[in-house]
């Protein structure tokens, strides 16, 4: 439908300022100019268009007059036509011609042995988003060689063209330019692209970093122009186009499936990127398969709150691949009827429909969905169908990770982990991928389904009809957003991470960076982080560290596929664990009675969220003091994070419910743990409201508040703030231990007679590796008997295990963190308890003296006192209803 001449100038008048800001370079500029208005509108109207330039900007201003001279002084059109175009003289004719005939070669992809390699597209708009995708790579000393500023006519016309037919054809020969690539699990494989002028020369950068070191913004040498101006001047072309009339070829090369799940981003996207350098439409498409997702067992990989960040984020980067002139295919799969499985059928389906014969997608590594993308490829590429699959949610791929020349002993901590990398360094890391400024599009989109018809974000309905919208708050609370993630990052560099290593843990200050949901969802890939937090003025090793114990999580799933709800130490799997569902239920509600434990409960309630720190704090409370089965935590966290992750959950949980590969040798207590964290109460305050009136120094122990100050702040217990749940927390723990030590005892084949350390079943994998027994002899090593591995194990289990009897207190290496716990604390909590006696007593008194003189007074037979006698008034600094003075108290006084 042809535009509005209005909506056209508008159009231009837009592209204008694109250009005053820079974002556009003239050249590209005149070539939409004469793609929207047409060759007759532009001839008539460029002037009047730039003609506001002669005084904002003139050199802009002449660089557009010159282009427009330049362009229609060579050129006439005729106006009957419209379309046609005549040249000045024999061997111009020739020359366009020839131009016209390689531009067609460039849509149609042709292959011959003279002209392009078979495995790579030149046309078209997805070559230039390829080579400018990797800016931040560094580049060959040929790229410091540029166009001559004054060759406008190079948007669509070859340069160096002789006057003959042969002469042009010797002229244009490709010259070649490598692209040094890294493996599949990487980015790719290096490719040869060919650039059709031979006066210019120049390389495309390297998707990997050379010798794994980092590079800096200052290293790159591209040229004294924006570092976007490459990519211009690719975009000039595909619009010169446009200019000269050329329509899509119908041999054009079949769309590329881009099969996205938890990779939902622009920048440093390797599976996108490699589709842009294919130069084939590419068609993102995300499959939605609950029963894939969750795979065996009890898994609980999507939770509620984990599904409704997943739409809002899906929502968010739709809008970002509209931006760049694409969108996102959904479709929602179901394994029912479906003999191939639910992922698979629907991608059969799709490249039944597009006609692609290429699906690319980015790895996942749970044991289950690897499995289930083998066979998804394993099918397709036996239909004839190229799948690639690129490694980018984990540094470090966990299926290439060997302990070979480390050994298993420390297996669990990271420091072990991050020994074995790197004793056996796979693929360098790379350099992050920029995100592309555009994607081509194929002529006809598949159909999908609205995005609500996934149903991620069905909330519940009441009997009466209306909604409950339980994720109000979640929503106010994130940017689901790739750029939110980016902003998140920015301001946690310029801020938080300047107090991260020292007081990470503190809940009363945004010291830490709130990005485990972005990375959970690939809206911010790990490498960007890294790369990021490196070039920071403030280099934490234990903000880095933190990625680590991402790929440790990851790897031990890869070995025990059953983490997420099976114990890997056998004895602890005989644990006689509390039922009681009260208790439970005061935990998930934050009612336990301990206000840090409470605060922290309906935070992640309410936002989705809680840092590490108040992580270990609800789970030491939940394992060590309620003694309930670890599983219980984890389903909870995985139905209310945002950040849900199966592997990590699961890792923590059963660290901390004793049965990990890494027994940690602390317990958060409940109440200490509060003054290292909150020890002003504002974490407190913010999260249980009730509380806010109470001084710092009794926030985290209302009960050993004075009853006048309870009265004062309006704390009633059993009514306004609950009862504690556990009152002895010592005799707790004390039960948990001797637990422990029981099962032990019962299971001693499993405990280590020397040194006292669990004993692990070790996975086939790892004892292939130890027994240095390659892949394809695994099944020799999967028979025979059990091979058990010492883990590490706390100490004061060990020390139970001799005393099963005695009492935490008693351990010499109880693990309990008394946090910090100041003298002044304890003495003015004594001092608030004397004076509330005191006063108490002294109420008392004036009460019994009231009495008694009421009584004489009415033995005698005398009137009563005066009513005023006994009225009370409020102290001067009394701000509620319970700081009254007994009259009496008063009257005694005068």
């Amino acid at each position: 439908m042809p535009h509005s001449a209005a909506g056209d100038r508008a159009a231009v008048r837009q592209m204008l300022r694109e250009v005053l800001a820079g974002r556009e370079d003239p050249e590209g500029f005149f070539a939409m100019c004469v793609s929207i208005l047409g060759h007759q509108e532009t001839r008539s109207q460029f002037p009047s268009i730039i003609k506001p330039l002669s005084t904002a900007n003139i050199r802009l201003h002449s660089v557009l007059g010159s282009i427009y001279q330049g362009y229609f002084s060579k050129y006439y059109f005729n106006t009957n036509e419209g379309i046609g175009v005549k040249c000045e003289t024999e061997d111009d004719d020739l020359e366009f011609a020839l131009a016209l005939s390689l531009l067609e070669m460039k849509d149609q992809q042709i292959s011959t042995p003279n002209q392009l390699p078979p495995h790579l597209g030149v046309g078209g708009n997805a070559s230039s988003v390829a080579l400018n995708s990797n800016a931040k790579s560094q580049v060959n000393s040929s790229t410091q060689q540029e166009d001559a500023p004054g060759r406008e006519k190079s948007a669509f016309v070859a340069q160096s063209m002789s006057g003959s037919k042969e002469n042009f054809r010797e002229n244009q020969i490709y010259k070649s330019t490598h692209v040094e690539g890294v493996d599949d699990k990487s980015l790719g494989t290096s490719q040869a692209l060919y650039v059709p002028d031979s006066s210019t020369s120049f390389s495309i950068p390297n998707t990997a970093s050379v010798s794994g070191q980092v590079m800096k913004e200052g290293d790159l040498n591209l040229t004294k122009k924006p570092k976007c101006s490459k990519n211009r001047r690719q975009r000039r072309k595909a619009a010169a186009q446009q200019i000269v009339g050329l329509t899509r070829s119908p041999s054009a090369p079949p769309p590329v499936l881009l099969w996205f799940r938890r990779d939902l981003r622009l920048c440093d996207n390797p599976a996108l990127i490699r589709c842009l350098e294919l130069g084939a439409p590419v068609i993102p498409v995300f499959i939605w398969s609950p029963e894939e997702e969750e795979g065996p067992g009890v898994t609980l990989a999507m939770g509620g709150a984990c599904k409704y960040w997943l739409h809002q984020a899906l929502s968010c980067f739709c809008a970002s691949l509209e931006r760049i002139g694409s969108h996102l295919i959904f479709i929602k799969a179901s394994a029912d009827g479906n003999k191939d499985g639910s992922s698979l059928h629907a991608l059969k389906t799709l490249v039944k429909e597009t006609g692609a014969q290429t699906v690319m997608a980015n790895a996942l590594y749970e044991p289950w969905l690897k499995e289930r993308d083998d066979v998804v490829f394993s099918a397709l590429h036996k239909e004839g169908v190229e799948c690639k699959m690129f490694h980018s949610y984990c540094l470090r791929d966990p299926f290439s990770v060997s302990t070979e020349g480390v050994g298993l002993r420390g297996i669990g901590s990271v420091s072990h982990f991050m020994n074995c990398c790197r004793q056996n360094p796979g693929a360098s890391l790379g350099v992050p991928l920029d995100p592309p400024v555009s994607l081509p599009s194929p002529t006809c989109w598949p159909p999908g389904v609205p995005l609500d018809m996934l149903g991620l974000a069905r909330m519940p309905r009441r009997k009466d009809g209306t909604i409950i919208d339980w994720a109000e708050n979640i929503r106010k609370s994130w940017d689901f957003s790739e750029d939110g993630a980016h902003a998140q990052l920015e301001a946690f560099l310029h801020d938080g991470v300047y107090r991260y290593e020292k007081e990470s843990g503190r809940a009363d200050a945004p010291n830490t960076s709130c990005l485990s949901p972005y990375l959970h969802f690939g809206q911010l890939s790990p490498r960007w982080l890294l790369w990021d937090a490196k070039g920071a003025r403030c280099r934490p090793p234990k903000f880095q560290r933190k990625l680590a114990w991402r790929d440790l999580a990851y790897w031990q799933l890869t070995l025990f596929p059953d983490l997420p709800w099976e114990s890997l130490r056998p004895p602890y799997k005989a644990l006689r664990w509390s039922t009681d569902c009260r208790h439970l239920k005061a935990w998930q509600k934050g009612k336990t009675g301990y206000p840090l434990v409470d605060a922290a409960m309906r935070q992640l309630w309410l936002t989705g969220w809680m840092n590490n720190y108040m992580r270990h704090v609800v789970a030491s409370f939940l394992i060590a003091y309620l003694h309930m089965p670890w599983q219980e935590g984890y389903r909870w966290f995985q139905d209310t994070l945002v950040d849900a992750d199966v592997a990590i959950d699961a890792m923590m949980w059963q660290n901390g419910g004793m049965c990990g590969l890494d027994h940690w040798n602390f317990v958060m207590h409940p109440v200490d743990a509060a003054m290292t964290c909150d020890p002003y109460g504002s974490y407190v305050r913010k999260w249980c409201p009730e509380l806010a009136a109470l001084p710092d120094e009794l926030i985290h122990k209302p009960w050993k508040c004075p009853a006048s100050i309870l009265r004062r702040a309006g704390v009633v217990f059993g009514q306004t703030y609950p009862e504690r749940i556990v009152t002895n927390l010592e005799e707790q723990r004390s039960k948990s231990l001797q637990d422990v030590a029981l099962v032990r005892k019962q299971f001693q084949q499993y405990v280590d007679k020397r040194s006292g350390c669990d004993l692990v079943p070790l996975p086939k994998r790892l004892l292939s590796e130890a027994l240095g027994v390659s892949q394809r002899d695994g099944a020799v090593v999967s028979e025979g008997k059990q091979f058990l591995l010492p883990v590490i194990t706390r100490m004061e289990f060990k020390h139970q295990l001799e005393d099963p009897d005695a009492d935490a207190a008693s351990n010499p290496y109880n693990a309990v963190l008394k946090g910090y716990v100041s003298r002044k604390r304890d003495e003015t909590i004594a001092f608030l308890n004397e004076t509330d006696f005191t006063a108490s007593v002294m109420y008392e008194g004036a009460q019994r003296q009231e009495r008694l003189e009421r009584d004489y007074r009415r033995m005698e037979g005398l009137p009563p006192a005066p009513s005023n006698r006994g009225r009370a008034r409020r102290t001067p600094t009394a701000k509620d209803k319970f700081s009254i003075v007994p009259g009496g108290v008063i009257a005694s006084r005068n």
